[in-house]
């Protein structure tokens, strides 16, 4: 079968597996180009809306957004990209996968089984996929059908430097962080702390029911949001409850603020 010459961006936090993603993609798909290559779903979704890919392939677990919040990020963001998700989980959640028009691989990822996936996707290039309507229901039905993460409990407090004092911070205080090359801000109603803790650090151990991503530096307190606006080109900006500026919103992010 003829390859065509096609893009992708690739999700995947274990960096042994993400590797062994793309050998296999080289290997099997010569002349598909990998414009992207992600640990956490907030750069995955940011680099789909940049590039546009044909075909990205989502890890359902990941720091930050979830492969299946970056799928419905997609449906705004690059409307024409096929998504496979890289799932670990097993066959009572791969039967939700199968009754959809999202292709799915099983870890550890079978070569046969990739060949089976890339021949659906190159068949499926350039053909009008699945309703929005239709993707919607079906990330629905698989978010209810996957079990929750096996982690520890999320983070409840923390200490970050504030001057030449260490505050102790409760997280359910935080109204958002904000990360620059070097700190990390904390920002509360009683002002601003610096932690040395990249934003991919405190996705894994921030709740991720509470705590969302909504730029490449920022994570918000979805308890402080007031309101959302968004302008004519789709990003949008957050008023808080506890804080007097406003918060730029990516327009791949837009997603979280559908029903809102």
């Amino acid at each position: 079968m003829h390859q065509p010459e096609m893009t992708c961006v690739i999700a995947e936090d274990e960096t042994l597996l993400r590797d062994a993603l793309v050998a296999l993609l080289v290997e099997e798909w010569p002349c598909l180009r990998i414009v992207a290559a992600c640990d956490d779903g907030g750069t995955a979704l940011e680099a789909i809306a940049t590039h546009k890919p044909d075909v990205a392939f989502l890890d359902i677990r990941m720091p930050g957004l979830t492969g299946l919040e970056v799928a419905a990020g997609v449906l705004e963001a690059s409307p024409a990209t096929q998504v496979v998700f890289v799932t670990a989980y097993d066959q009572y959640a791969i039967d939700a996968f199968d009754k959809g028009a999202v292709d799915y691989l099983l870890k550890p990822i079978a070569r046969e089984r990739l060949q089976a996936t890339l021949q659906r996707v190159q068949a499926r290039a350039g053909k009008t996929r699945v309703g929005d309507g239709a993707l919607a229901g079906l990330l629905q039905q698989l978010s209810s059908a996957l079990p929750a993460a096996a982690k520890s409990p999320p983070l409840v407090w923390l200490t970050a430097s504030s001057g030449k004092d260490t505050r102790l911070i409760m997280v359910e205080d935080i109204a958002y962080f904000q990360s620059d090359t070097k700190y990390t801000a904390v920002m509360t109603a009683e002002g601003e702390a610096l932690l040395r803790k990249p934003i991919r650090e405190l996705l894994d151990v921030l709740d991720p029911a509470i705590f969302k991503q909504i730029h490449r530096s920022t994570i918000v307190n979805m308890k402080m949001v007031a309101s959302v606006t968004r302008d004519e080109v789709g990003r949008g900006a957050l008023r808080l409850k506890t804080r007097p500026e406003t918060l730029a919103v990516s327009q791949p992010f837009m997603s979280l603020f559908r029903n809102m």
